[in-house]
């Protein structure tokens, strides 16, 4: 019985990576352009959920996509082609890793910009507030600690 508990405890760990978007009724025969697909439907993004590959999207576009990938294999078109052909279509928001271009510098650019931001505005405020202690430390003195204050300032030490 302990087993049973440690096989199904196994197994649902393991099946939601095993899951695919991918319908067998979409796969290919010719397991050379098959893989292809399978390589190709990894680097392009779905429309839809726009996180994750068409290859993982259980969506109906992706799965039109899907199909149309295939469609273009059959054909004849390089991996290249299939990819040119997207991306007239749908522009390169399809790509998962779109090419750095005039188009996509603010999706390369910003996730640096937003950081280096983000660290120059953590020193101000470290800066600051470390000034503001300081100068709250020197203006809080009690009446004792600023006669002996005075005193060591005018060269006087009295112990």
């Amino acid at each position: 019985m302990k087993y049973l508990h440690a096989v199904v405890i196994l197994i649902a760990l393991v099946a939601p990576t095993a899951l695919w978007a991918v319908e067998p009724s979409e796969m290919l025969s010719n397991p050379v352009l098959e893989a292809r697909a399978r390589a190709l439907s990894k680097e392009l993004r779905c429309m839809v959920c726009q996180n994750e590959s068409i290859d993982e999207s259980a969506a109906p576009l992706a799965h039109d996509i899907r199909v149309l990938v295939r469609r273009r294999l059959v054909a004849g078109d390089s991996d290249q082609q299939v990819i040119n052909f997207l991306v007239a279509r749908y522009g390169e928001f399809i790509l998962l890793k779109p090419p750095l271009s005039w188009n996509t510098v603010a999706l390369w650019g910003m996730p640096p910009a937003v950081l280096l931001i983000g660290i120059v505005m953590i020193v101000v405020v470290l800066r600051r507030r470390g000034t503001q202690l300081a100068a709250e430390q020197a203006t809080n003195l009690s009446a004792s600690e600023e006669a002996r204050l005075a005193q060591l300032l005018h060269g006087g030490d009295s112990r």
